[in-house]
């Protein structure tokens, strides 16, 4: 991040988001996912009232920017007055209650983002308020305690996790016959407290004879088993938690992540292993979680956790392994290292997991774990950094991956991974038609996927992106091949399932596509916005219409601009004779793409499929033009 860009600011910083969010889901999927739109705009109304912005809203968490904290304050109790009010017309097992957290700190600006200690400490305020509740930091106290008409709790001095000093913490105390108080939670009679200390001893003597008699024989607790919002494998299932970056610099983001995805994916490289992909184990970036819900949330049964602080030429990194069932920790180590070290503490952490989680392999096997295509650690760095642009597939992001790749070839000539990544940027630019010449860039992505196949025919991530170029091509037979390769190097991998899932659909073998792109949403429980999309696609090319709606439901409330989804809802209503809904998806469609026509979609999508199909997607398109919902 340049000076140029990155710009320190103090800012009133608030973070919300839904407590009991995966229990409302597991009871009502779709109706959870339409109430949390509907709050979320209500929200960001009372926010952008209150002269605030919101900055983000990835899952159910919002995070909003405010330049006065009194705004920040009066906005979040007004959405709690008007989030109650809705509330109280609905069953109390599916009210959607948010907790709420402020700070005001320092922030560094980048672009529309906004990060630093600021942010982090307004996250760790929402994890201690309760639902329907506000916490604020003492920062934030001093600043508001005489000039609001309300009340506060004191709760005192709290250690919260990645800030160095304990915060001071304040509940907002909405109650109008509270105004003006300040309530001392921490003043404790001392005869109170000499009879707390005599209760301990007790009861630590009652846990002492339980432990001793009780816990040898119990080593599962059935009752935390049976909370899972998703099913355990029948094999040890892990998540592996974003590692902290400690190094007090957010342009390190890219390596904490990149280790983290590099331990993802040497773990998905054996098949005894259920392994979260790194979408669904990033939603908890940035937040205080604890490993319990993160287990019932993702359904396995180990989390590792841990943080990275880099300066210089020196790294330490510690990490631990705990099983989210019991909350026992299983193993942790802190590695002291230089730089240079970090494959080797990459391939030390994945083995110690491997061994903690009592999964025997072959000498073969492991040595599948740790296959790394270069030794030059420049490179690799350059490597992770473009690795860290892809994932945003966007215009900016993709040319950055694309430049950053080609410096990490110009260090290391032999390295077969980037080559894949300057592949992968020139398809982007033709899939997001900001190439110049489409033609000259599959030209040379053609070239760079070969270049790269040729100098690492062992990396997953290669194959991936040759099966992408196959399917761009038309060229199927070639793509499933390419990805079977990929799901062979790596067994667990979601992403690796879904593209398989994608060139088997686009074989025509409907059923088979189904089945892989289900176990890629397993694999990766909270997915992109174009995970559900394409297993709503899969869906409908089997006539599971109202699967399919519920699966494009949950694209559009990530991506509500997406035409595609809005053209997948319309045909799958049409398919159902509901002809009213399809005609407002259809109208949601030319909103978000005015230029769509039937004729267009005809002409760049029925291609890609097998010829012995593009009968049956053209006969699609073809229903939905008769079916009269206004599209043409």
């Amino acid at each position: 991040m340049t000076e140029e860009r990155a710009k320190r600011k103090l800012s009133a910083v608030l973070s919300a988001d839904v407590k009991g969010y995966s229990r409302l889901m597991g009871r009502d999927e779709a109706g959870t996912v339409d109430r949390l739109k509907e709050y979320r705009t209500l929200m960001t109304e009372v926010i952008q009232q209150y002269r605030g912005r919101v900055v983000d809203s990835p899952g159910d968490n919002i995070l909003a920017e405010f330049a006065s904290v009194v705004d920040a304050t009066e906005s979040a109790v007004k959405i709690q007055q008007e989030l109650k009010n809705r509330n109280a017309e609905l069953p109390i097992d599916s009210r959607m209650e948010f907790r709420i957290g402020i700070n005001l700190g320092d922030v560094i600006e980048d672009g529309d983002r906004i990060y630093g200690d600021g942010v982090n400490i307004a996250a760790r305020m929402e994890s201690l308020a309760e639902a329907g509740a506000i916490c604020i930091s003492g920062t934030s106290y001093d600043q508001i305690k005489n000039k609001l008409n309300l009340g506060y709790k004191n709760l005192g001095e709290n250690r919260v996790k990645n800030i160095a000093e304990p915060v001071r913490v304040y509940r907002v105390l909405m109650d109008p016959g509270s105004a003006g108080t300040v309530i001392d939670a921490r003043r404790k009679h001392k005869k109170w407290m000499a009879l707390a200390v005599v209760i301990l001893i007790i009861a630590i003597g009652g846990l002492l004879n339980w432990y001793f008699f009780l816990h040898k024989s119990t080593q599962r607790q059935p009752a935390l088993l049976e909370k899972m919002v998703l099913p355990l494998s029948d094999k040890p299932s892990i998540a592996v938690l974003p590692f902290d970056n400690l190094s007090g610099n957010p342009e390190q983001e890219y390596f904490s992540d990149g280790l983290t995805e590099e331990i993802i994916t040497a773990l998905s490289k054996t098949p005894k292993v259920f392994v979260i992909a790194r979408h669904s184990a990033f939603i908890y970036k940035g937040k205080s979680v604890k490993v319990q819900k993160v287990g019932r949330e993702l359904g396995v049964r180990y989390v590792l956790e841990g943080s990275v602080r880099k300066a210089g030429d020196k790294v330490r990194i510690t990490a631990q392994l705990i099983d989210a069932t019991t909350g026992k920790h299983l193993w942790a180590e802190r590695y002291d290292r230089n730089l240079r070290d970090i494959f080797a503490i990459q391939d030390e952490i994945t083995l110690a997991i491997i061994k903690a989680m009592q999964v025997e392999l072959t000498k073969g096997e492991m040595a599948d774990l740790t296959g790394r295509g270069t030794k030059n650690l420049d490179a690799y760095l350059k490597a992770l950094q473009a690795q860290e642009q892809w994932w945003r597939m966007d215009k900016q992001g993709t040319l950055k991956a694309k430049q950053l790749a080609l410096e990490a070839i110009a260090i290391d000539p032999r390295y077969g991974y980037p080559y894949a990544i300057v592949s992968w940027a020139h398809m982007m630019e033709v899939w997001l038609q900001s190439s110049e010449s489409p033609k000259e860039s599959m030209k040379l992505a053609v070239e760079a996927i070969q270049k790269a196949l040729t100098l690492d025919e062992s990396d997953y991530r290669i194959h991936i992106v040759l099966s992408n170029l196959y399917i761009m091509q038309g060229e199927n037979d070639e793509a499933i091949s390419s990805a079977r390769r990929a799901l062979e190097l790596c067994p667990g991998g979601a992403f690796a399932h879904a593209v398989l899932g994608t060139a088997l659909r686009y074989a025509c073998r409907f059923s088979e596509s189904v089945q892989f792109r289900e176990q890629a949403i397993k694999l990766d429980p909270f997915p992109t916005a174009l995970e559900f999309r394409n297993l709503a696609l899969a869906y409908s090319r089997v006539g599971r219409y109202d699967d399919a709606i519920a699966e494009y439901k949950k694209a559009l409330h990530m991506n509500p601009n997406d035409w595609a989804v809005h053209y997948g809802l319309a045909e799958a209503y049409a398919k159902l004779n509901r002809k009213e809904e399809a005609r407002m998806a259809a109208e949601e469609l030319l909103r978000a793409r005015p230029n769509f026509s039937l004729n267009w979609l005809a002409e760049t999508s029925v291609p890609m499929y097998a010829k012995e199909c593009r009968s049956k997607i053209n006969d699609d398109i073809e229903f939905l033009r008769k079916a009269n919902v206004g599209l043409r």
